[in-house]
């Protein structure tokens, strides 16, 4: 596998999140965002960003035309007493959710075959719809005065060979984050050198940006409060509290303690060509066994906040509502 990075960099990386699709838009209704929680979760990574500096006044930097606006927005009066605002490093990536997977399951991108006019006009389709996306998280991000720049993992050189990722440029990542600047990367249809095409995750980006830039903790926002013992619109759902990785990949419920004979089962909605929760619990896990911690959360609760903040690094209160994927200790 090819990972093009420099062999150094200025500081470490704080923390990758994931902005989980089902929590940034409405999955049940064709790419439609959902405009609230997306606010909230750009206000959190921004409060989480600028922990330990100075307070200062938000200066947006989406200086474009809004929907039902004549003018275009810009505060760029405002940046001359400014001073420069610090923020940790972050990288985010986010997940398509009612953007893109319905284009990819009914034309098979994920299963390839580009000498399918049909696949073909598909892979074309889901790339307009997931950039589209990704457009307006940058957008709303950058009105809460985070400089983020979006990257498409197809144009910044990634691929596949049978869905597992075979090169990316991740120099360009880093160069974007060691200039100040939060990537902010997606869930994208890409070349797959054996199948001909295929989609890759947010969650399998995210597991390769860990290995390679070794954050401090990653966290995954979704529209539930973790990982469930079963799906959590059944009754008498479970919440995992903590997940434990052995060395070897394999992982066990730890918190609360489940019978011997119980399963965790997970579920996929039938557009979705990602895998799911199970994909996520999966790919978490080789990123604990990295030795990084990974809290999965409901977006916009003040659960989130404080893993984002990474006041669950040293202990976890039991008020905390989310799951724990960390390695076995």
């Amino acid at each position: 596998m090819e990972l093009d990075l420099p062999e150094s960099r200025t500081r470490s990386i704080r923390c990758i999140v994931k902005l989980g699709g089902a929590a940034i838009t409405r999955k049940n209704e064709l790419e439609e965002i959902h405009d609230k929680n997306l606010e909230a979760v750009a206000c959190q990574l921004r409060q989480a960003m600028m922990e330990g500096s100075a307070s200062s006044k938000v200066i947006g930097m989406d200086w474009s035309k809004r929907p039902g606006s004549s003018e275009i927005a810009c505060d760029v009066d405002d940046l001359g007493d400014q001073e420069s605002s610090e923020f940790s490093k972050f990288v985010v990536v986010h997940g398509a959710g009612s953007f893109g997977h319905f284009q990819a399951s009914r034309s098979g991108v994920h299963k390839g075959g580009l000498e399918k006019p049909i696949v073909k006009a598909g892979f074309v389709a889901t790339r307009i719809s997931v950039t589209n996306l990704n457009l307006e998280i940058v957008r709303a991000l950058a009105r809460e005065g985070i400089p983020t720049i979006g990257m498409s993992p197809f144009s910044c050189g990634w691929t596949t060979s049978k869905r597992d990722v075979a090169s990316a440029d991740l120099s360009t990542v880093a160069k974007t984050i060691d200039s100040g600047f939060v990537p902010v990367l997606h869930g994208d249809a890409v070349l797959d050198n054996i199948l001909g095409c295929t989609i890759l995750s947010g969650d399998v980006i995210i597991r390769h940006l860990a290995h390679h830039l070794k954050p401090e903790y990653v966290v995954f926002l979704t529209d539930v409060y973790g990982v469930y013992d079963r799906p959590p619109s059944e009754l008498d759902a479970v919440l995992l509290k903590e997940i434990a990785v052995g060395e070897d990949g394999s992982w066990k419920v730890v918190n609360p303690v489940l019978d011997t004979n119980k399963k965790v089962q997970t579920s996929v909605e039938a557009h979705d060509t990602t895998g799911g929760m199970e994909t996520k619990i999966s790919e978490a896990a080789m990123i604990a066994k990295l030795g990084i911690d990974v809290y999965i959360v409901k977006a916009a609760t003040t659960h989130s906040q404080r893993a984002l903040n990474g006041e669950l690094r040293e202990s976890v209160p039991e008020d905390w509502f989310g799951t724990i994927i960390r390695l076995s200790k």
